[in-house]
């Protein structure tokens, strides 16, 4: 079974960076698709991108601000996140999406929280 962790969540000013990270462990030869969400308090959990098959895809809101990327030597996903805005102050989550036994499961992170504030 994969099992994620995040990192790298945090205080930023309006117009900063952040990079936030995601390891899978264990089972990750059958991870079919990477990425991450994000859920705002009184909102519902969203997709911000994710990597399926070598093709990426964004939501509207972050397109050109936001990167994601998979290293599969470390097991690791990134999403970079650049000209940060206060709407995108959320918890973010890490998804894997595992292929066993013959039927596919969501796996999620632990979540980490980014904070957009002046």
């Amino acid at each position: 079974q994969v099992h994620l962790v995040e990192s790298g969540g945090g205080l930023v000013q309006p117009g900063g960076s952040l990079r936030l990270s995601c390891a899978a462990s264990g089972s990750i030869f059958s991870i079919n698709a990477m990425g991450w969400y994000r859920q705002a308090p009184g909102k519902e959990r969203e997709l911000v991108a994710i990597i399926t098959g070598g093709i990426t895809t964004y939501a509207d809101s972050v397109k050109g601000r936001f990167s994601i990327a998979r290293d599969n030597a470390k097991n690791t996903a990134y999403l970079q996140m650049n000209s940060l805005k206060p709407e995108d102050t959320a918890a973010y989550y890490c998804y894997a999406k595992e292929l066993r036994s013959g039927r596919y499961f969501n796996i999620w992170g632990q979540g980490t929280q980014v904070t957009v504030s002046s």
